[in-house]
């Protein structure tokens, strides 16, 4: 079959994986029909693969177990997930849900995040498994129905196999892609390879007071209160800054392409005080990894327009450096929130995620894979992703997860994921398949 004839195929297959919804919103869930209807499909997309595997579901989330000629050796995983986010119908070009192909490009939500990923896994292990290849080694895959809420599959699935006493010696997840122009003042086309990830707290400030009439407003009411603490917040560097061994590595490779500016980057960690040079030439990109970060995203209080509240609430969005972490940030945080008289709630803290080796097996297995199948690549990055995966609960089964996905993609997709517009370039089909290829025949 010609490269031609194989992305028609591939477009076809990954049509129909789009047109079922799969959405996992709290709010405004697919039927659990159409999960059912989803992984009816894979079985029938991938009949090569299912035959190869012993299938294990745990309410929707799928675990395949593909045994390899060396039982002894660690195994290793590959993940992708089956839910999408939810997509309105306002501002797409295309029907969110049609997998419309026009100008070259398969549009619909989940394209990118993460369908794509999941057909070009299994596509590439079916083909392998309809020429009669074992793996060097089991394989296991795993693909999650919950990952864009909570992802509790993914944790039912690592804790029933850290029961089970299986381990991994390399986890691969969806995550970066190939870009252009990562950061500011780097030209160029960079796979930038996710080996961690920054973990997510939410918080809620509280402000109190006794209320009253807004006609006889006191001094510092609960709404002046918020304001001062996020103005504060806003204007200050709150949390540890630190130029991680990681984010070194990242700026060492990127260095050679980045003019000027990459004489710097690439000694940062000779530097005598890297933070305070490079931030300001890096921009926000690589600001967002240097600390943990907050947003404000959602506030609420008040009765009626003309009565001071009583009560009034911020929340906010935390995500945590590894070298600060979280009960650090909470500390730092819910110490300025008190100055201001607020009190401070955890609503949520998601399990914190372990950092791969970007000099290990698995990292330098994923750049030759880059290398053999992905055209113009002109390095490979490792970096830390701020969003999180399921692949942070299979730190407590592997320490080496690694987060990428083998797409070429622009700045309008990477909008597009939890946005409007998703699509896929069908000519990416062919190299995402030889991708995963090459790491099956090579784990």
């Amino acid at each position: 079959m010609d490269q031609s004839e194989r992305t028609r195929k591939y477009t076809e297959a990954l049509q129909r994986m789009i047109r079922i919804e799969t959405v996992s919103d709290p709010d405004r869930r697919s039927p659990q029909e159409n999960f059912e209807a989803f992984r009816g499909l894979l079985r029938e997309l991938f009949p090569h693969a299912y035959s190869a595997c012993a299938v294990r579901e745990f309410d929707g989330s799928l675990l395949l177990k593909w045994p390899g000629r060396d039982r002894e050796a660690l195994p290793v995983l590959f993940m992708n997930h089956q839910d999408v986010v939810p997509a309105g119908a306002d501002g797409w070009q295309h029907a969110p849900f049609s997998g419309e192909v026009a100008d070259g490009m398969l549009w619909g939500r989940g394209t990118l995040d993460d369908k794509g990923g999941l057909w070009a896994m299994l596509q590439a292990a079916d083909e392998l498994a309809a020429e009669g290849f074992v793996p060097p080694r089991d394989i296991w895959f795993e693909s999650g129905c919950d990952e864009e809420v909570h992802g509790r599959g993914a944790a039912a699935i690592s804790r029933w196999l850290q029961e089970n006493g299986v381990r991994f010696e390399m986890v691969f997840d969806e995550g970066g892609d190939v870009v252009r122009d990562p950061i500011a003042g780097a030209k160029g086309r960079f796979a930038m390879i996710g080996v961690g990830e920054k973990s997510v707290v939410n918080l809620k400030f509280t402000a109190r007071s006794d209320g009253g009439h807004a006609s006889a407003p006191g001094k510092n009411t609960p709404l002046v209160q918020l304001g001062k603490f996020m103005a504060y917040v806003d204007r200050n560097q709150i949390f540890d800054v630190e130029l991680s061994p990681t984010l070194s590595e990242m700026l060492s490779r990127l260095a050679p392409f980045m003019g000027k500016a990459g004489k710097l980057a690439g000694k940062a960690d000779k530097l005598r005080k890297p933070v305070e040079i490079l931030k300001p030439k890096l921009g926000g990109t690589v600001g967002a990894l240097l600390s943990t970060t907050i947003a404000f995203t959602q506030i609420g209080g008040g009765e009626a327009v003309n009565s001071i509240p009583r009560e009034a609430w911020v929340v906010a969005d935390m995500r945590c450096s590894h070298h600060q972490g979280q009960e650090a940030s909470i500390a730092k945080i819910a110490k300025v929130a008190k100055r201001y008289g607020l009190e401070t709630e955890i609503l949520e803290k998601e399990v914190p995620s372990g950092l791969a080796d970007c000099h290990g097996k698995a990292f330098r297995l994923v750049e030759e894979a880059v290398r053999a199948t992905l055209p113009g690549v002109d390095a490979c990055v490792p970096y830390i992703m701020t969003g999180a995966s399921d692949s942070r609960y299979f730190d407590r089964v592997c320490s080496q997860c690694i987060r990428f996905l083998p797409f070429a993609i622009d700045g309008s997709q990477l909008d597009s994921i939890h946005g409007v517009n998703e699509y896929v370039d069908v000519e990416t089909l062919v190299p995402a398949v030889e991708y995963y290829k090459y790491l099956m025949q090579h784990v």
